[in-house]
């Protein structure tokens, strides 16, 4: 690329850049963002939170559920009730589906933190590379003597 154009495609950059750009948003005079899904740093790392907690407190409670719905299921049985045998196959469903609510929510917290830590892994590296660009103007901008 020769020199000149190297400076008539800066020159344009810069004028492009008067104008500015604006992402994720409405212009602030286009209106209202009334019905707009919005969901701050804060507000993902709520939802994380409530779903590893829900994960952490499901887990013991359902347990305990488990057992002594085990523990009933046989004893109906031993005592030759028809309702063991359906206590224990609730029980057996119960135990699939907490799985699968468990499974859910070890997901949902598990996403969000890696999404977080994406993302601040991205910010670092568009930073790093916006810096490094800016190092290379200035360096082309000292090579003309401005």
């Amino acid at each position: 690329m020769a020199w000149d154009e190297w400076e008539q495609l800066k020159a344009q950059a810069a004028e492009r850049q008067s104008t500015g750009m604006q992402l994720n948003q409405y212009p602030a005079d286009q209106g209202s963002t009334q019905g707009d899904l919005v969901a701050g740093q804060q507000d993902l790392a709520a939802v994380g939170k409530a779903a590893h907690d829900l994960f952490q407190d499901f887990t013991a409670y359902s347990g305990h559920a488990r057992v002594a719905s085990e523990a009933a299921a046989g004893g109906l049985k031993g005592e030759g009730f028809a309702l063991g045998a359906a206590l224990e196959h609730v029980t057996e469903r119960w135990s699939q589906q907490t799985k699968t609510l468990l499974d859910a929510c070890a997901h949902i917290s598990n996403h969000l933190r890696f999404t977080k830590n994406q993302h601040a892994a991205d910010e670092s590296y568009i930073a790093g590379a916006v810096s490094s660009i800016a190092t290379l103007d200035e360096g082309f901008d000292d090579r003309k003597g401005h």
